[in-house]
């Protein structure tokens, strides 16, 4: 089963590579068709639940100028009507441009495969907020039986990120507005996750501003848990930090070897999936 779903994820990142602008020229000659916006319709189930709208119109003004230059990724749905499973963004921006069809590449692909496909595209490109993100694996655990490590492994995060995503979905309903609204990041929200009273050491990180660290240590100070050690080796607690900070945006292991300023900084993953997604944040422009 572990070979199938590292199959199924180079299927799925091959496919994303037709639509993703940063790496593929996605013309006609990839394949792409042109077709109707009326005959298209939005996915219920797309992982992202909003888009700005200062992004849309941006995108929507650089469409008016230059056209749509990537296809979206659509499947059949009978009747001459398609699904959107990757580029509902696209597909809102040309509509608010005033095109009346844009290029889709269409294919033949089950629920499963739609949900995945629209967690990746969004995680890759970062944006998924951290609820959304949790709320999508959640949803491949619900509806299609994954493992935590089943989802790690179709997505291309590691487990422990994975992990960590989806206890945000146990917070109180004011911290998560404070994460959608931007007040807390991500990585605050993991550090109030771990707290006896995530509500009021919220509210305490909005009202000062802290920073991750910070709110991390008010976390270990509420829980009564002593200071986090520095890792072996000597590691100091700033480089300690940068390493979690870092595993936490990347969703890998990551590891800082540093002496006077110099060093090496090390990425692990577990499948080629990851190592795909690193490849494409790193050479991405």
């Amino acid at each position: 089963m572990a070979e199938q779903r590292r199959g199924l994820g180079r299927g799925l990142s091959a496919l994303l590579d037709e639509v993703d602008p940063a790496l593929a020229d996605a013309g006609p000659g990839r394949g792409a068709s042109e077709i109707e916006l009326s005959q298209i319709e939005p996915n219920p189930d797309q992982p992202r639940r909003s888009i700005a709208a200062p992004e849309l119109e941006a995108l929507a003004a650089s469409i008016r100028e230059q056209g749509l230059l990537q296809p979206i990724l659509v499947r059949p749905l009978g009747a001459g009507r398609y699904q959107i499973v990757a580029g509902e963004r696209r597909w809102r921006a040309a509509g608010a441009a005033g095109l009346a069809a844009i290029p889709a590449l269409v294919r033949e692909l089950d629920d499963r495969q739609v949900l995945e496909i629209g967690i990746v595209e969004n995680v890759q490109r970062e944006d998924l907020n951290a609820l959304d993100e949790a709320q999508a694996y959640q949803t491949l655990i619900e509806r299609f039986g994954h493992t935590q490590a089943a989802v790690a492994d179709a997505v291309g995060k590691s487990r422990s990120h994975i992990a960590n995503t989806l206890r945000l979905l146990q917070l109180p309903q004011s911290v998560r507005e404070h994460v959608l609204s931007g007040r807390l990041t991500a990585g605050h929200a993991r550090a109030v996750a771990a707290a006896p009273d995530p509500q009021a050491l919220a509210e305490r990180i909005v009202a000062a501003s802290l920073n991750v660290r910070e709110a991390e240590s008010l976390a270990r100070e509420a829980a009564g848990k002593a200071p986090k050690p520095s890792r072996a080796g000597g590691k100091d607690a700033d480089t300690a930090a940068l390493e979690n900070d870092l595993a936490e945006v990347l969703g890998l292991v990551v590891e800082i070897s540093d002496k006077g300023g110099k060093g090496e900084l090390k990425v692990r993953y577990e499948t080629l999936e990851q190592l795909d997604d690193l490849c494409r944040r790193l050479t991405r422009t």
